[in-house]
């Protein structure tokens, strides 16, 4: 449950929504990260007053983690004169552990994770706690974890945003009776439980009313060959009678897609997407996918690391809040800032590209290169 604040931090998720300044809800594909797990920082701005340390996930589920969110919050500290040591677990918990344990005793003063679970980000937050740290759950909110903020967007209209996408897109190709399926995040993820959430309530009425089949409902894990995997058994279980896909991130719809084209249906049934990646924005160009949500993510790596900032200097922290968000396994209240999802189509992708979260030279190569003239995308 999400309890708003009123308008707190409504500049922030306007500059996010209308100037998005370079979000992110996902970097160039080619431009991941690898498996670079440690970008710490003295502050080179200036002369270091604090520390904080970050946890990043890995480099596979999305390339937003190293492509967007890395250099957003290290650009933040180095300015601040903020001391910051980012590393990444490579989807690995015996990793993300040890480096947990690591930054405990080294005596960050902020540690801010994105945990690959509840169970072993909870384990985290609680050794932070001990130790008197303050903690800020990035992205993820970790069920049990006693996180003292979190900071991610809206991921209830982040699943909307997807569901209203996919009737609008079966609205636009006259179908209005429609069998779909959904392929979900990882059921790991709470994130994945939010959006699934979203375009459930979404896509309720349509259901509802027999507009609608749920024909199929599976978890693709984050991961394209398992997602397009279970897409294939779901397509061939239904006689290939599906109409329409809700895929809870670009990286899965890849992999939808990739199978889709195997059986010459790509293009003429709607996937719907997130991140606005590279390969999503054109798929989204060429028409094989529906749409994408862009999640900028300069505006949460932002409120994340002016909370961070905040918590270190001793700012006025509590101003950056613009409501709570409930742990559902332990019932507390989890103070929060919440940014705004957009709804990305063909017409819209130009609007990622001025913001700088992806490049026109990225994404208008070979067979692409047609379809961003047509739509204006340079």
């Amino acid at each position: 449950m999400v309890r708003n604040k009123g308008a707190r931090f409504a500049s922030l998720v306007a500059v996010g929504v209308l100037a998005f300044g370079g979000l992110a809800a996902c970097g160039s594909d080619d431009s991941g990260g690898g498996s670079s797990s440690d970008g710490g920082s003295d502050g080179s701005s200036g002369e270091a007053t604090g520390k904080v340390g970050v946890i990043l996930p890995d480099t596979t589920t999305s390339p937003r983690w190293e492509a967007n969110d890395r250099p957003s919050l290290q650009a933040a500290f180095d300015d601040a004169g903020i001391e910051s040591d980012i590393q990444n677990a490579d989807g690995d918990v015996a990793k993300f552990g040890t480096i947990c344990d690591s930054m405990v005793n080294a005596g960050v003063q902020v540690l801010m994770i994105v945990n690959l679970d509840s169970d072993s980000g909870a384990a985290c937050l609680k050794k932070a706690t001990a130790a008197g740290i303050q903690s800020i759950d990035y992205d993820r909110l970790t069920l049990g974890g006693g996180a003292s903020y979190y900071v991610s967007f809206d991921n209830v209209a982040v699943g909307g945003l997807m569901g209203t996408g996919l009737t609008d897109c079966l609205d636009a190709a006259g179908k209005t009776k429609a069998n779909i399926i959904y392929i979900n995040g990882d059921p790991t993820d709470n994130n994945a439980a939010l959006f699934k959430q979203g375009y459930e309530e979404a896509l309720k009425p349509k259901i509802d009313s027999g507009d609608y089949t749920l024909v199929g409902d599976q978890s693709g894990f984050w991961d394209a060959t398992k997602a397009g995997a279970a897409y294939e058994q779901l397509y061939n279980q239904n006689n290939g009678k599906i109409d329409g896909v809700v895929s809870a991130n670009d990286t899965m719809a890849g992999g939808i897609i990739a199978r889709m084209k195997d059986n010459q249906t790509a293009g003429t049934v709607p996937v719907t997407g997130q991140d606005a990646s590279v390969e999503g924005l054109q798929n989204v160009l060429a028409g094989n996918q529906c749409g994408t949500v862009y999640k900028n993510t300069d505006v949460e790596a932002k409120a994340a690391s002016d909370l961070a900032i905040a918590l270190i200097t001793g700012g006025d922290a509590e101003s950056l809040v613009t409501g709570t968000v409930q742990d559902t396994e332990t019932g507390e209240d989890v103070p929060s800032s919440l940014a705004t999802p957009v709804w990305i189509t063909a017409d819209s992708v130009q609007t990622v590209v001025d913001d700088g979260y992806q490049k026109g030279a990225d994404i208008c190569v070979d067979e692409y290169a047609k379809a961003c003239e047509e739509y204006g995308v340079k």
